[in-house]
């Protein structure tokens, strides 16, 4: 049995039990409290252990009621809720859920996502995600006083990312589009192509979203796990320029579309009878990647190619032949943050880099005559 005392309404201090099992099933005292753990006993019971005592799968749950339910000052979008929660349940608690959460050392935990990435292959990008919420979940412990320290706020990890993405010119853009025959699909990759939108905001555009006398694309939500959900940031619920030339591409498809009211899907799935958008990953490996090894771009089997490398491909290409200032081009992608427009959406040019040094030398007056 687990035994615990509250607090009634009269002020006094009783005590309440909840069964757990019996002893031949939970022989030691450590398998009846992991036990009461799997059950969520100590989530659920109103006054929690003392305050150094309790357990880490405790104040991981503590940590996903609160900041993710009514006391959260940031409300989370469904991905990132989900995203969370199987960083939680599937790695940390496992590994430290019935330990006593003061009790766990910085060392132990640094140690353990290193060989999260030596032995199981995890990127540093995923293993400082997992360390921040490590982090967080002692924050909000001791937010709401049941820890005094937080032994994550001492690990350190690794957050460049080995990731580069694909960035394919305009001239295999519309190589890529010849190669696509349907209107749909064409029209799907040249709104992608021109405007940067996410694959989740395209999907969830509706004709009403498109603006036509204003020129602007309304971006309020994007699709998520079969439904609409919130846009991914404040920054990514806002507008995105329509122009004339993709106006014009659009109304044609609208035109051909069997579903072309205003509540309808943009780019319906025609096989779900435009009850949903068409499946982004279905249309990626069955069109878009086959159109884009044709068109010549270097795609190596198993390497990552997709919708996303459009958004990079126009961020790149704004910033480094464009030369459009950065800070239009956040605009563009909806950044929060101008470090993410430069830093993850633009490669160097080498065009660019060389001519830069070549300019350089002009300056200097090095010319070739002096080459020996």
């Amino acid at each position: 049995m687990l035994r615990y005392r509250v607090t009634n309404s009269d002020g006094r201090r009783v005590e309440n039990v909840m069964p757990i099992g019996l002893v031949r099933e939970f022989p030691k005292d450590k398998d009846a409290w992991r036990e009461a753990d799997r059950l969520g006993f100590s989530v659920r019971i109103n006054d929690s252990p003392m305050p150094g005592r309790i357990r880490f799968g405790f104040l991981a749950e503590h940590y996903l009621r609160a900041d993710f339910g009514a006391d959260a000052v940031r409300p989370k979008s469904a991905n990132t809720i989900s995203h969370v929660e199987h960083i939680v349940r599937a790695y940390l608690v496992p590994r430290f859920g019935n330990e006593i959460a003061e009790d766990i050392k910085p060392l132990d935990i640094q140690r353990w996502l290193k060989s999260l990435h030596e032995n199981n292959g995890l990127a540093w990008t995923t293993i400082a995600k997992m360390r921040g919420v490590m982090h967080r979940i002692y924050k909000i412990g001791i937010l709401h006083e049941h820890v005094a320290k937080n032994p994550a706020q001492y690990v350190e990890t690794r957050s460049k990312t080995d990731y580069k993405a694909v960035v394919i010119t305009p001239a295999q853009t519309l190589a890529i589009l010849k190669a696509l025959p349907s209107p749909l699909h064409f029209t799907l990759v040249l709104t992608y192509a021109a405007t940067a939108l996410r694959a989740s905001e395209t999907l969830a555009l509706r004709w009403s979203d498109l603006l036509w006398n204003e020129g602007r694309i309304r971006i309020s939500k994007r699709w998520a796990k079969g439904r609409d959900g919130e846009a991914k940031t404040e920054a990514s619920d806002g507008y995105v320029p329509l122009h004339p030339i993709l106006t014009a591409h659009l109304r044609a498809w609208r035109e051909q579309s069997p579903h072309a009211k205003d509540g309808d899907f943009v780019f319906p799935s025609l096989r779900g009878r435009g009850r949903v958008p068409l499946s982004a990953s279905i249309f990626v490996a069955d069109h878009l990647r086959p159109a884009a090894k044709k068109a010549g771009v270097p795609i190596e089997d198993g390497q990552r190619f997709g919708l996303h490398n459009l958004r990079h491909s126009l961020s790149n290409w704004l910033v480094n032949k464009a030369k459009v200032e950065p800070k239009t081009v956040q605009g563009i992608l909806r950044h929060a943050k101008i470090q993410t427009t430069l830093d993850l959406y633009t490669q160097e040019d080498c065009d660019e880099t060389l001519a830069a040094q070549g300019e350089y030398l002009t300056a200097l007056g090095v010319g070739t005559q002096m080459v020996q």
